[in-house]
């Protein structure tokens, strides 16, 4: 997207006539917001299965509905939004985010609950979709990476403030006030947002679903598609359970569970930082770094993890993995098909959430049949499988250059 070529029509368009980083801070606040919330439950899950009755595999859907409901949500988002001014969508999706929050707080049993996390995967999906393709149009040009890295990091926020306080919250006063606090600052979050987000009208080059058939044909999409398919599922199995296995298998107060997520959380803002670092340096590079520091630290894990002085750090260490793989991952999902942003968010919204969902799920069946520590094995397997894939990947495509340079010759 070039701001040169197009001059004042296209900032009309696309975007506001002068960017303000204020309003790519603010998706970046809202993206905290539905980051903290998602993965709430994940510092929350003995309290939540002690109360309700439940096995922790059986609550950690909490974890697994909404990231299937936002794989539906995602392509239905652009489906849908059509020419909706993008700034009014996404306070509905916030809107809805508070909703959300607030059903799980007062909900008496299970079922109520989920449904309120349904309503989350819907704001998952819609807002990932929508807000996770504006950082080019809101920074066009040279600023269009720091925009995007501004508004990913609120994911890395969301581990190291959100869910720590979260898990903190709810060992002090019930895991039911973590989520009311959650409702509160979603309120706060949506009026912030419509503050300082300006107009966004519908891109004109928008085709919505159309887009996607096309790109379903780019092999770097299928190779990306993979990828995030393997390390979303790998990272998901063992990270929903993190807490369990840190509390019953390395033994760590529960007291102490906060301060050990925050430090996860506080390695993986960093994380976001170098993943950022390693994309623009390298998009197949930056991948296979982020899948060796997942699939790595979750092996010593399991390995090592009946010892808190290796549990610690090892986990300080998976967690800078996770801040790298988001920019990671959409640093390549971009740069396979630049001028079609949203479409491409939409394929990775749906793909990536569909994988923490069936992640989740598969963990929390291997949980209740072979063990906590099985959830980190099958974390590790996938995430490192993700980086044969994209060394395979970079091989063949060698390979096809070779061939065709020699039928040339």
């Amino acid at each position: 997207m070039s701001m040169s070529s197009h001059g004042a029509t296209s900032a009309a368009l696309d975007g506001p006539k002068e960017s303000s980083w204020t309003a790519v801070a603010a998706l970046g606040i809202a993206a905290f917001a539905l980051v903290s919330t998602e993965f709430l439950p994940v510092g929350l899950l003995p309290q939540i299965a002690r109360e309700l009755g439940l096995t922790e595999g059986q609550a950690g859907l909490m974890v697994t509905l909404p990231g299937l409901i936002a794989a539906i949500a995602a392509p239905l988002t652009i489906a849908f939004a059509g020419k909706l001014d993008r700034r009014w969508l996404l306070g509905g999706l916030i809107g809805l985010l508070a909703v959300s929050n607030l059903i799980v707080a007062l909900s008496p049993s299970f079922g109520p609950i989920l449904f309120g996390r349904v309503l989350l995967g819907a704001a998952v999906g819609g807002f990932w979709t929508i807000g996770g393709s504006l950082g080019p149009r809101l920074k066009p040009g040279a600023n269009s990476a720091r925009a995007s890295a501004l508004i990913l990091s609120g994911v890395s926020i969301g581990t190291v403030a959100g869910v720590p306080a979260g898990a903190l919250l709810g060992e002090l006063m019930g895991w039911r006030w973590a989520f009311g606090a959650a409702s509160v600052i979603s309120v706060a979050v949506l009026g912030l947002l419509l503050a300082l987000l300006p107009s966004l009208p519908a891109s004109e080059s928008s085709k919505g679903l159309r887009d996607i058939p096309a790109l379903l044909r780019e092999p770097k999409i299928r190779l990306g598609l993979a990828a995030i398919i393997l390390v979303f599922v790998g990272q998901f199995a063992a990270y929903t359970y993190i807490s369990p296995f840190l509390l019953q298998v390395t033994g760590i107060a529960p007291v102490a569970l906060g301060g050990v997520l925050l430090g996860y959380g506080i390695a993986g803002f960093i994380g976001n930082i170098v993943g950022g670092w390693a994309s623009s340096r390298s998009l197949r590079g930056g991948l296979i770094a982020t899948g060796l520091v997942l699939g790595v630290s979750v092996l010593l894990l399991v390995l090592m993890g009946h010892s808190a002085w290796w549990a610690v750090p090892l986990t300080v260490i998976w967690g800078l993995g996770f801040g790298m793989l988001p920019i990671a991952m959409q640093s390549w999902m971009f740069g396979a098909a630049p001028k079609k942003l949203e479409a491409v968010q939409a394929v990775f919204v749906s793909v990536a959430q569909a994988a923490i969902g069936s992640g989740a799920l598969l963990g929390g069946q291997v949980v209740d049949n072979l063990g906590i520590s099985g959830a980190l094995w099958l974390g590790a397997i996938a995430s490192l499988a993700t980086v044969a894939v994209m060394a395979l990947g970079a091989r063949e495509r060698l390979s096809g250059a070779t061939g065709t340079m020699a039928q040339t010759s």
